[in-house]
């Protein structure tokens, strides 16, 4: 906790196991934008005692010049948190917590009560539905209630925080976007299949995301065993690591094609595995506006992705990639197949993704939106 912020200072806030997930990209790449719109900031993550996940989330935030501090949570009980956190508050003066989850939202909440500041959240999604994680979301919502600002990274998602009470002036739709000279190719598929150990024949296609049941990697594994047993040339690799893995590498030995399905868990040269795809494949069941699939289209991979959440206004069906509807197979298989078959759809599309990136998501024009917001906050009063 060597950080010292200037005022006004932004104090964003994450629970995070492993090695995190979409929203960090957006995090911890939010510091260095900041500071060259008058903002310092820093971002506190929470994470278990034992998880050696965090020290490549380490990593990460020093390459992206982000100041990260970093406190072991013990879980729901653990009560020096709240000390530890105050501490960082009032050492730093911090203006604006910003929460990213139902932890770091209440956490808000409480410690607004012994430090004076604004509390902002973005709503990245509600992914999980197992009965402890439902609770969790329901705290969650009782908490956005009460913050000054709520920002939501999709459609749907600030369908859902006005319908629960959150008033619209008090809530923006700001969706994702990356930087995105930093995910721009270099090499050819090709080239790129080489470096990274591929068959330059093998018509490769990729998914980047947490092992969980939300992602449905079950049925992206169905589909391209079909394929495989159709006798097409096709390989799948997904990035990432979670709780489904055992899962899916038992459903992988049972389809026979271990050789062509691989589960690659963390790798930290996903802009060489981008490069390396013919094809990316988002088959999602419930998303906010998937990271991924920004950085595979500004990265020129074609993209197949379930009609979800915002991601319709992010794919545009045949105009820069394919959508499918989330759960079937059948679709994921023939858009796969459609878009291995047509060099010229595939074309298309890539050319088309890339502008959609650089026109439409470009990650210093949603920083300015966030300070906007942030400065609106400060502006009117001296105290929260």
């Amino acid at each position: 906790m060597n950080y010292k912020l200037r005022t006004p200072s932004i104090l964003h806030t994450r629970v995070v196991t492993k090695t995190g997930g979409g929203p960090d990209k957006t995090i911890l790449n939010s510091p260095r934008f900041l500071k060259e719109l008058g903002y310092s900031s820093a971002c506190v993550y929470l994470h278990p005692p034992e998880d050696e996940g965090i020290e490549t989330l380490k990593t990460i935030a020093t390459q992206s010049e982000c100041p990260l501090i970093t406190i072991p949570d013990k879980g729901a009980l653990d009560f020096s948190i709240v000390r530890k956190l105050l501490k960082v508050c009032k050492e730093n003066n911090v203006s604006i917590w910003h929460g990213h989850d139902y932890k770091t939202n209440a956490l808000g909440l409480l410690l607004r009560r012994f430090h004076r500041m604004h509390l902002v959240t973005t709503v990245h999604g509600w992914g999980h539905q197992t009965p402890k994680v439902l609770l969790y979301y329901w705290v969650d919502r009782q908490a956005i209630r009460r913050h000054d600002h709520v920002i939501c990274v999709s459609e749907d998602l600030y369908e859902t925080c006005t319908e629960m009470g959150v008033p619209q002036q008090r809530c923006s739709l700001i969706q994702n976007a990356i930087d995105s000279e930093q995910f721009k190719r270099s090499t050819s598929t090709d080239e790129a299949k080489t470096t990274v150990g591929f068959e330059q024949s093998q018509f490769l296609i990729g998914a980047v995301g947490r092992l969980s049941d939300e992602k449905g990697f079950d049925l992206l594994i169905e589909a391209v065993t079909r394929l495989i047993e159709a006798g097409l040339n096709v390989g799948l690799a997904i990035i990432g690591e979670g709780v489904e893995r055992e899962r899916l590498e038992k459903q992988i030995a049972e389809s026979g094609h271990s050789d062509r399905i691989q589960l690659l868990g963390y790798r930290s040269d996903t802009k060489s595995l981008y490069e390396a795809m013919d094809l990316y494949v988002l088959s999602s069941h419930r998303e906010g506006l998937p990271n991924v699939v920004l950085e595979a289209m500004a990265m020129e991979v074609p993209v197949v992705a379930t009609r979800i959440a915002g991601v319709p206004k992010l794919v545009q069906d045949r105009e820069n990639g394919l959508l499918v509807e989330a759960g079937d197979v059948s679709q994921i298989e023939t858009a796969i197949q459609e878009i291995m078959l047509n060099p010229e759809l595939r074309e298309r599309l890539t050319r088309n993704a890339r502008k959609t990136i650089e026109n439409e998501f470009s990650f210093s024009v949603r920083m300015e939106k966030v300070r906007a917001i942030y400065d609106k906050l400060l502006s009117n009063s001296t105290k929260p």
